[in-house]
This record gives structure tokens, sequence and C-alpha cells, in this order.
């Protein structure tokens, strides 16, 4: 899978690195990969996870989430700061780092969070990905709610900002209103619309007034969608989550109750429908899962004690590969949001392309394989699926890092280590695509 077609032909990996690609390459050096009737395409880089190490290693830890995105085709993944203690300063980064190039089977970015004791540190934290910005955490560790502090990231920032956009006050508004409800479906009703486009639209303000790199986090909504796509600024760019694309209001919180429950939480099917055609359309530049484990006990609590956030970092390419099969977008549409797009967002270099010079970061998939996800299967550990249940055409079957196979013949090969990612100060932002024609939304 080339950046603009689907070729037949052999890929050279040398010294992890794309050496060559031909319609045939006769090597004797190394191992021989029979992808016949397979699809070879560039390692997923699933930018939005909360593997939760070191503080909450009874839900998930760098070493199991790592493996679970092997199996899922993905090489790469951001980790949000949302860990215990907090990933709010250099020093914390520093330790993420050390464990991660221990135990991660694949190549590893940490955001670090910002809150209103800690700006003069973040700001200086190259090795972080991004600034990860929240409105609405009840976590003071991870929560910026003083208005002229958090312009104050905006203006003086040097990296990316990423956003958790809603409303803090209109959410402690809505709470109040429904303080006795113990109905999960009420959960898009207090963490409405209204309180997503506000934060949204206070964002991009900020970000168009100091020239700010803003990626907004998982957008549900389709009136944010809709502005995002008329901001026509290439510094700001977007993201929407698998959940989101694929579940609605109307059934997935009778089906799931509380493990459907996510921030921002599921909407109904009119806001799912136009999450796929702005991503169509290029709206968003990449696909995340906000892979977010808890427990199957602490999933189990009444509504509202119950926790926001449910497992995907392995299920995401499938389940996209999936559409594919279903006629709803293509595969280059699927690299572009899960390969290419998270690489250019986070100028990620030589990543997100089958490119010669590019890094050996490939997953073999077979379009053909039919399985049904079942909460037995999962590799995460908290060992459950929001998507059990669900018949999947579309699988990754080969996953490998810089040249060598970390995952195959469903067996994760343990001795297999990923790298630190590195993230570019250069100008590429976030570029709107027009490729191919728009197609209709199939729901199912």
């Amino acid at each position: 899978m080339l950046p603009d077609r689907c070729v037949v032909g052999d890929l050279l990996i040398r010294d992890g690195t794309i050496a060559a690609i031909a319609p045939r390459i006769d090597s004797p050096e190394g191992e021989v990969i029979d992808g016949t009737g397979l699809v070879c395409m560039p390692g997923a880089i699933d930018a939005q996870v909360q593997f939760r190490d070191p503080g909450q290693t009874h839900k998930e830890d760098l070493r199991t989430g790592s493996r679970a995105a092997a199996s899922g085709g993905v090489t790469a993944f951001l980790d949000m700061p949302n860990t215990h203690p907090a990933t709010t300063s250099i020093a914390a980064l520093g330790d993420k780092l050390t464990r991660a190039a221990e135990v991660c089977s694949v190549h590893y970015g940490f955001f670090i969070g910002a809150n209103e004791s800690n700006l003069a540190e973040v700001i200086s934290a190259d090795r972080a990905c991004g600034i990860k910005v929240s409105l609405t955490s009840k976590n003071d560790n991870l929560a910026i709610r003083d208005p002229e502090l958090l312009e104050q990231v905006f203006a003086t920032c040097n990296k990316l900002v990423a956003i958790h956009a809603e409303d803090p006050v209109r959410l402690a508004e809505r709470r109040l209103l429904y303080a006795d409800s113990h109905d999960v479906a009420d959960h898009p009703r207090i963490r409405d619309v209204e309180s997503a486009l506000n934060a949204t639209t206070r964002a991009i303000k900020l970000a168009q007034k100091h020239g700010t790199r803003l990626h907004v986090l998982h957008v549900t909504s389709e009136e944010e969608a809709d502005l995002l796509a008329q901001t026509g600024n290439d510094r700001i760019s977007a993201e929407v989550c698998i959940q989101h694309l694929l579940m609605d209001a109307e059934t997935a919180y009778a089906q799931l109750g509380t493990f459907a429950q996510c921030n921002p939480p599921i909407r109904s099917a009119r806001h799912r429908d136009a999450l796929w055609r702005h991503l169509i359309a290029g709206t968003f530049s990449l696909v995340t899962s906000d892979h977010t484990p808890h427990t199957r006990d602490e999933k189990e609590r009444e509504y509202p004690d119950s926790p926001s956030g449910m497992p995907g970092v392995e299920w995401t390419l499938p389940l996209l590969l999936d559409r594919v099969n279903a006629g709803a977008c293509s595969l280059n549409d699927v690299a572009r949001w899960v390969c290419e797009g998270p690489a250019q967002t986070y100028r990620i270099p030589r990543k997100g392309r089958l490119e010669v010079g590019f890094d050996g970061d490939v997953v073999l998939v077979d379009m053909a394989e039919q399985r049904v996800i079942t909460h037995e299967m999962a590799r995460t550990k908290v060992g459950w699926s929001p998507y059990a249940g669900r018949s999947v055409q579309g699988w990754p079957v080969v996953t490998v890092v810089m040249g060598v196979p970390v995952y195959r013949d469903g067996q994760i090969i343990d001795s297999v280590r990923g790298s630190q990612l590195t993230f570019g100060r250069n100008e590429l932002g976030h570029h709107r695509t027009d490729q191919g024609s728009v197609r209709s939304w199939q729901s199912g």
C-alpha cells in the first residue's frame, strides 16, 4: 500500500529501514515473509491511549498495553498523562520513557499534562509529543480552569497542545441538573453537545489568536465537526475515536450499560453519521482508540460511580478494515487515518508511509479473514471488549517493528522492543485532503 495506491510487489527492509519497493526483489539476505494474498501497509499509530502505568497496573501497564497494540497492527502509540501519579513533570516523563524502553513491544511517545502550577516546566518538555490540556478533569493535576492561565499555555507553548474540550462551567450545571440520576443513558445529556462545542470554540479562538498548534481530541458531535471544517487553519487538527464512529446512544447504553460510558460520551446516530462524513471529507486527520482500560468490576458499578472509558487499541485497525470490506471507505483512507495522519500531525519523522528511507514498521493484513470478537481474545489486561459479539472481516496477521516481526501466527514475540519516538519541529502541519470520492456511510 503506497501513499496513493496499492500495487503488487516486494518490499525490502534492511537495518530497520525500507530499502526497496519493487515488482520483484531477489535478495538472499535475511528472512523472507510470504505475503501472498495479504496487504502490506504501514504500521498503525494509535495517537491516544491511556495505559495507566504505573499506579493502576491492575488495569493495564506499558507491557500489556504495547502487546495488545502489536496484536492489532499498531507499531507505535502516544500515551496520555492520566497515570497515578500523573505525568506532569519532566522527571515523571523521563521515568516513563525509561520504563517503556525496558518493556514496550512497539514504539512509544508520551504527552505531558498541564495544570495550574507547572506551566513553565511542561512548556520546556522537549521529549513530550505534546501538552495535554483538560478543562474538565476533577483531578487538579490534570486541569486548567483559570482562563488567564489557559491563554498563557496557548501564548507561550512551542509544541502541539492537545485539548480535551468540554466546558467545565456547563458540566457543573448539568451535573446538578441530573444529580439524582443513576441512568447511564443520561451521560450524554450531562456531557451535552453544547458543553463540547463551547470548549472547542474557545480553544480554536485561542489557537488562532496566538498561532498555536492545536489538536482537538476525540470530537463527538456534528456541530464541532462543522466548526472544525470551517476553520481553514493548517495549524489546527482534530481526531475522532473508533467508538464514536461505530456506536450510537440509541443502542449502546441499552446493550452495554456502563460499559459504553466514556468521555466525551457516545452520542446519537446523527452525530455518528456526521463524524463519518467529516472523516471521509478530511476534517479529521486521524482515528484513535482512546484506549482507557477499567476492570469489569469497576465498570459494573452503578452510574455515576462507574468510571468512563473502554479498551480499544487492539481492535481499531480491524474495525476500520471491516468498514473497507463494507464499502464505507478505502484502504488508502484507513492508512491516511491511522498511519500517515498521526505521523504528520505529531511530526514523527520516517513513520506512516511505505516509502524508501522510512522506518520498517509494517503490518500484513488479511482482508478476507473473518472473526467474531470475544472477551476471551482480548490481550488488554482488563480482559473485555466493548465490541464483543461483532463479526469483523479484515485482520492483522503479522506486525513488524523496524524490520523485526513482533506479532505473527497469533503470538507476540516477547523479545522485541520498540523505541522512543521523536517529534520534529518542522512546519508540515495538518493538511486537508480530498482524495477519492465521498462515500455514503452504511450503518451497522
